[in-house]
């Protein structure tokens, strides 16, 4: 077997390189090396790559991967098992996984905090170091291996990733079966908030998204969609909503959102903050005050890759329905990052790395 293999390496902003680097090998007894098979193209390896670091560490390396850039990209990922460490018990070698990409606090195989993905030290896999999915193979804590059912394939099992962010938003919220809700922003993790929210039993979903690709696909997913260009978009969902939505997920990470996602509620009603911001956004408090509305944030997700593959065999979350391109490593920049950041009718693209 070849000593080296291939892998996206990010030096800076603008500058992803795809290199021969070394195969990683296991260093601890509770680690498990996987054969790479599927790794989807992130939104904020998007904003990594045009605007970063971000959650990339650049001065001091991260205090969980003890890495610095250049670091490997990739954390929505599955594959194959093809070692593991001497400790380690739930996976064997010739195992299908997704990976669970959370860096946070770990001993013997296990996260230690209940809600790990709340560590002040929260990094990710393949975006803080460590290794990541944009390689032919890499190195994981067994804590972050979930088995992959049979009937998910490859791609629906880097799609696990996304989707987690989609179901943790809408389970973090106070959402009820039969309650109404709009949704800012169809991309891919608009998209899976739709499908959890579809799952969670809502009675109308509206979307707002300028691209008419990405309202398409929130209409075939059952959303009611709106261009948010006209003058009045708030007005139009209390509309569609028969006096406002129950529920707002904001997932542009775009200012003037902000306070359009609020105020898209009724009295009462409750805004999810899902996006990662680069600025700050105003709104007004009295939105909030007088209407006794409840706004909160949630990042990434915890506890939940079984409870979405369990979704997915239902028939969620689709790979038919998010994913619009496959690339090979080789490709990853023009036809990966450049794609996704000038053309908004492309969803997820899906790397793989053995093609």
């Amino acid at each position: 077997m070849s000593h080296t293999m291939k892998a996206v390496v990010w030096y800076q902003a603008r500058d992803l390189r795809v290199e021969s680097v070394e195969v990683p090998h296991l260093e601890d007894p509770h680690q498990v090396k996987v054969k790479v098979a599927a790794c989807g193209i992130c939104g904020s390896d998007l904003h990594e790559y045009s605007a970063g670091p971000i959650f990339i560490p650049v001065d001091t390396p991260h205090p969980i991967s003890g890495q610095r850039a250049p670091i490997i990209m990739g954390h929505e990922f599955a594959g194959k098992v093809v070692e593991v460490g001497e400790h380690v018990t739930r996976i064997k070698p010739g195992d299908r996984v997704a990976i669970e990409p959370i860096l946070s606090p770990h001993q013997d195989g296990r996260y230690l905090m209940e809600r790990y993905n709340l560590t002040p030290l929260l990094g990710f896999h393949g975006l803080s170091g460590g290794g990541g999915g944009f390689s032919e193979y890499t190195v994981v804590g067994e804590h972050m291996v979930h088995p992959l059912p049979d009937s998910l394939s490859f791609e629906q099992g880097a799609l696990v990733e996304p989707a987690a962010v989609g179901l943790h938003a809408v389970r973090q919220s106070s959402f009820k079966a039969g309650d109404s809700a709009v949704v800012f922003g169809a991309g891919p993790i608009g998209l899976v908030v739709i499908e959890a929210l579809k799952a969670a039993g809502a009675s109308t979903i509206v979307a707002v998204e300028p691209s008419t690709a990405r309202r398409h696909k929130a209409e075939e997913l059952g959303a009611k969609t709106l261009f948010p260009d006209f003058d009045d978009v708030v007005g139009r969902i209390h509309e569609l909503t028969q006096g406002g939505a129950d529920f707002a997920f904001e997932v542009t990470g775009i200012p003037a959102v902000l306070s359009q996602a609020i105020n898209a509620t009724h009295e009462g009603g409750e805004t999810v903050i899902v996006s990662i911001w680069e600025s700050e956004a105003n709104f007004q408090p009295n939105d909030l005050v007088i209407k006794e509305r409840t706004l909160k944030g949630i990042i990434a997700y915890r506890h939940i890759y079984p409870a979405v593959m369990a979704l997915m065999e239902q028939g969620y979350f689709r790979a038919e329905n998010l994913v619009t391109a496959r690339i090979a490593l080789e490709d990853v920049v023009e036809q990966g990052f450049e794609a996704l950041l000038g053309d908004k009718s492309q969803v997820k693209i899906i790397v793989e790395p053995g093609r």
